[in-house]
């Protein structure tokens, strides 16, 4: 059997070391446009800043690596033109030499990832204006940072790699703006857990333009102009674009393969594409989304290199299936930690889904413990049926642990009422006798009994003129430093003693600093025949989201936060 890949990375290396484990006689070639037939992708933005200092660190395997070990020829600098299924070949270019010619195949494993969407506005011709996708984009930055030692970037896209980025080149000193059309960075994040994201770039100094439009770029005075919609342009010294990809699918659509959406390589759940003897795997193709069960890009390493070994499996006689993508992810912004698994609040209101949301901000170990820092988790579960939707996690330290847990806990089926069950390890540096996973479960299965919550989007909606009692819990001190207007203040361990200052027959909307005084305080209300009504992520995260949104907004409307 003769097996011929296209693109190498994490899908196509992945499939051909796997096939070469399940079949010692098979012949395998890769070919791979760039220079590099398996790269740390992911550690692209941290080479630029210094933090991975041998740039072969980001090599993790050689075409003579490849050969010593496995026999596998992996031809770099080898771009394949076109596919041929009648008669089984592909044609290959040799872009050192330009020799080109034919190959032939048994089987044929896609794998080309996706390109940086790179939109056609005027002056992308610029030298200063780079895209970030593959390590000779890393170089071509590496070398001009170094060499021409720039004082400012832009950074235009707000996602993982604009992030990253946007980090790396504010550590090395440079003055740093991120421009993003959205009003909030990382899309995968609701735009209230967003916020804090939001307060940590800005702490360490990067400026922030939230629903600006880029326009165009335009060199000017020895650097790069941005130039904005309806917008002051941003000069800066040199500009990065990293505003998303999109399949790189043309040989399967000149080849005639079924296209999924926005032109990905439709497969089923063996790899196989709609052409006999030709599998697709990785950033290329399209997926369905664990949870929803629709079609879906997930565009992440950990899914390509599973699509990489189910196809290999198939294509050795095996019948593995890919079950779907989730969307699991966490990255480092300076010193946060922010995860993600599943689907946020906002895309399964959208998909029609019926959904409620916990909020809380446990402690990373026990409070006890020295060093314990707070985090903010957003649990998102269907109601009526509990079913567990997705989970967003910022905070400092046990992040991706906790977002793990819950990854596995959606794939596994686990009711949002049943992570109070997990019987989870606890130790004082590392966690809670209660882990702040179990907590998330304790709380959506109160809410499952009957306490009843109010939310963040309520909150300009909630009547002042009487009808209702609105009741901040905390103590006097943290109620004169900051509360919502109309709220009267009662701390939680008086509430018993002054229960006669609260009208009877009133439904009370109760709220706290992280919502545990304030979950007590409805129980002790409900306790005295109130209707009780507990706000879902205490002040401290209304706090958050309300003055974040504030910036963004003065913002938008005086120029870019300073």
């Amino acid at each position: 059997m003769k097996v011929v890949i296209v693109g190498g990375v994490a899908g196509g290396a992945t499939a051909a070391a796997r096939i070469r484990r399940l079949d010692e006689q098979a012949e395998i070639v890769v070919f791979e446009r760039s220079g590099y037939i398996s790269y740390a992708n992911c550690g692209l933005p941290y080479y630029i800043g210094g933090v991975i200092e041998d740039p072969e660190d980001l090599t993790l395997q050689t075409p003579e690596s490849f050969f010593s070990r496995f026999r596998i020829h992996m031809k770099v600098h080898h771009e394949v033109t076109a596919i041929h299924p009648d008669r089984k070949t592909v044609s290959v270019k040799d872009l050192k030499t330009g020799e080109e010619f034919e190959e032939s195949y048994d089987k044929l494993l896609l794998s080309p990832g996706a390109k940086p969407v790179w939109p056609g506005l005027p002056g992308m011709d610029s030298d200063k204006l780079f895209p970030l996708r593959t390590v000779e984009d890393t170089f071509r930055i590496k070398e001009f940072v170094d060499h021409n030692k720039p004082k400012s970037a832009v950074m235009v896209g707000g996602g993982f790699i604009g992030l990253e980025v946007a980090e790396n080149l504010r550590e090395l000193g440079m003055d740093v703006t991120i421009v993003q059309r959205p009003k909030q960075l990382m899309n995968p994040f609701d735009a209230d857990m967003a916020s804090f994201i939001h307060s940590e770039v800005r702490k360490h100094g990067v400026k922030l333009a939230l629903g600006y439009s880029v326009e165009g770029f335009e060199e000017k005075d020895g650097g790069i102009n941005v130039l904005l919609k309806n917008r002051e342009a941003i000069h800066t010294d040199m500009v990065v674009l990293a505003i998303g990809v999109t399949p790189e699918s043309s040989l399967a659509k000149d080849a005639g393969l079924a296209l999924g959406l926005k032109g990905s390589i439709l497969v089923n759940d063996r790899m196989e594409t709609s052409v006999p003897d030709i599998y697709a795997v990785g950033d290329a193709v399209q997926v369905k989304h664990y949870v929803t069960g629709e079609a879906a890009l997930i565009a992440l390493a950990g899914p390509a290199n599973k699509q990489g070994r189910i196809a290999a499996d198939n294509i050795c006689g095996g019948d593995s299936r890919y079950l779907g993508s989730q969307g699991s992810s966490v990255i480092k912004i300076f010193d946060m930690t922010a995860a993600t698994t599943g689907i946020n609040e906002t895309n399964a209101r959208n998909a029609g889904l019926h959904v409620d949301t916990v909020i809380l901000s446990p402690m990373s170990h026990a409070g006890y413990y020295p060093g314990g820092k707070l985090m903010t988790m957003k649990v998102v579960f269907e109601k009526e049926t509990y079913r567990l939707l997705g989970a967003q996690i910022v905070g400092y330290d046990g992040v991706d642990k906790r977002i793990d847990v819950l990854a596995t806990a959606i794939h596994a089926g686990i009711k949002a009422t049943d992570l109070k069950d997990l019987d989870l390890a606890y130790a004082p540096p590392y966690s809670s006798a209660k882990d702040p996973v179990n907590m998330a479960g304790f709380m959506i299965d109160n809410i499952s009994k009957g306490l009843k919550q109010w939310h963040l989007s309520d909150a300009a909606n909630l009547p002042r003129d009487g009808s209702v009692t609105l009741l901040d819990t905390r103590t006097v001190g943290e109620y004169s430093r900051g509360h919502i207007d109309g709220f009267q203040n009662i701390p939680v361990d008086e509430l018993r003693e002054r229960i006669g200052e609260i009208e009877p027959g009133k439904p009370v909307y109760v709220i706290c600093q992280s919502g545990l005084r304030s979950y007590i305080a409805t129980r002790i209300l409900e306790g005295y025949g109130f209707e009780a009504f507990n706000f879902a992520g205490g002040f401290r995260f209304y706090d958050a989201v309300m003055n974040d949104r504030a910036l963004i907004e003065a913002a938008f409307a005086c120029g870019m936060d300073k």
